[in-house]
């Protein structure tokens, strides 16, 4: 028998490895890294072997005694880096890519560090920097409409000192669409809310300071449109100057 890579798999390899699962204590830190964990070890010992499809996900998180959303997270995890594949109505499996690198790329994932605020910040720069020079080389009729409705959207709540928080996000991630590159626009999605909320909370913007907030959005804006990308990303970095700031302190 193969898997659905065409590789061939022991059907009998992990018909008995649920009974090898220990239940996770309910006070431990780091579940999903404990998950991973768990799995890695069912790996190293053979009780799951690469093309092995792993058990439905309501069994598996009560073998383990987790949350389903627990069990959930540290999957996708495993499925970011490409060490388990989902395949439609066939569940989720191993990668075929041997047991020694599977287990030397899980032992990497457990040592990463999660990211400190500060680097998420200079991501970004770095992200939407980028994101709008494409967007002024490639943006469609349809973004720039797009692009011009989000701004809009902020301008009328923040020209009122109402929270706009929604909509500045928003306005971002439309420029982001805007660049047509589907890999920065995800890394924006998942980096940029966080930044926006945390800037926001913590600043108290006056009417004279929501009026150049709106003036920087719309110089963007029109960069983006007259597809000017030198004077898009010069107008995005006069907006960024409170994010440069916390960068360099």
């Amino acid at each position: 028998m193969v898997n659905l890579d065409g590789q061939p798999i022991n059907i009998y390899s992990n018909l008995n490895f649920m009974e090898k699962i220990e239940k996770i204590p309910e006070n431990k830190e780091n579940v999903e890294e404990t998950i991973i964990s768990k799995i890695k070890e069912l790996i190293v010992s053979k009780h799951l072997e690469p093309g092995d499809r792993l058990p439905a996900e309501r069994d598996l998180a009560q073998k383990f005694g987790v949350s389903r959303n627990q069990l959930r997270q540290a999957i996708q995890r495993l499925e970011f880096y490409g060490l388990v594949k989902k395949y439609p109505q066939s569940g989720t499996r191993i990668s075929n890519i041997g047991v020694t690198a599977l287990n030397g790329m899980m032992s990497d994932i457990l040592q990463l560090q999660k990211p400190d605020f500060k680097s998420l910040v200079e991501t970004r720069i770095i992200l939407e920097t980028n994101a709008v020079r494409l967007a002024a080389t490639r943006r469609t009729e349809a973004q720039i409409i797009e692009i011009e409705k989000a701004h809009e959207a902020y301008s009328a709540k923040a020209i009122k000192g109402i929270d706009a928080v929604e909509e500045d996000l928003m306005f971002h991630i439309k420029l982001a669409e805007a660049s047509n590159n589907s890999v920065v626009n995800s890394l924006m999605l998942i980096i940029t809310p966080e930044i926006i909320s945390h800037f926001i909370k913590n600043k108290v913007c006056n009417k004279e300071e929501n009026y150049l907030l709106i003036k920087e959005h719309q110089n963007i804006v029109d960069a983006i449109r007259e597809k000017d990308p030198d004077k898009a990303v010069a107008h995005l970095k006069d907006h960024f100057r409170d994010l440069y700031t916390y960068c360099n302190k």
